[in-house]
């Protein structure tokens, strides 16, 4: 389960963002693909396949929000971490119930976009993303090497490693509540895995900020 969290957290990255940029209708279908999935192996799977489709189902939140604001709300970087969240409710809920696998995937997932969205607004990262979202193909390279300087900022690199410890620690917390917690262990874990993954893939992106920051879109 905490493999394929992790993989589940990459599926965005490498497939939504692309699609939802050409095709976001398309892309927000999808989330029913996930959600009917998820819901048939719940209840007609054994226990092995429940907990696959209590995940599936907790993608299914996190691909919603995704499809709904890159795919038309882009331009609105306040709006990401409401549009993301709008499971919030639901998944507080599920918690408690067999869908604790999933509610704690899309919590996991929404701790680290809040994470990043609060790195990008203290580093001033944020105040380019209008303009980068919009800008051309001939324009947005300038634009990316412009908003990559902000993070060469001493304050800057302070401020993400000690977010990046921040999560490290949090992550453990879940580990370690996994085991105390038997009944909802397999829930923490895979929160654990999903948060871990975030950071692992953010890392990745800043290193290629460093690297060619022109590439920095992808952050």
């Amino acid at each position: 389960m905490q493999f394929w969290a992790s993989a589940l957290v990459l599926l965005p990255v490498f497939l939504q963002a692309p699609w939802v940029h050409f095709y976001p209708f398309s892309a927000c279908l999808f989330t029913f693909v996930l959600l009917g999935t998820g819901i048939g192996l719940v209840r007609f799977g054994g226990e092995k396949w429940a907990r696959a489709g209590s995940l599936l189902v907790g993608v299914s939140g996190s691909w919603l929000g995704g499809c709904l604001f890159w795919g038309w709300l882009r331009e609105h970087p306040v709006m990401h971490l409401p549009v993301e969240g709008l499971a919030l409710p639901l998944a507080f809920v599920g918690l408690e119930t067999r869908w604790r696998i999933g509610a704690g995937f899309y919590l996991s997932c929404l701790l680290g976009t809040a994470f990043t969205d609060f790195l990008m607004l203290l580093t001033g990262v944020m105040n380019s993303w209008p303009a980068v979202v919009k800008a051309s193909l001939l324009e947005a390279p300038k634009l990316l090497h412009e908003t990559a300087q902000e993070i060469f900022k001493p304050q800057s690199i302070l401020l993400v490693l000690a977010a990046g410890i921040l999560i490290v620690l949090i992550a453990n917390l879940m580990r370690q509540r996994a085991v105390l917690r038997s009944p909802s262990g397999s829930a923490w874990l895979v929160a654990s895995a999903a948060l871990m993954t975030t950071l692992w893939v953010d890392g990745l992106f800043l290193l290629t900020a460093f690297v060619e920051p022109r590439l920095s879109g992808l952050i």
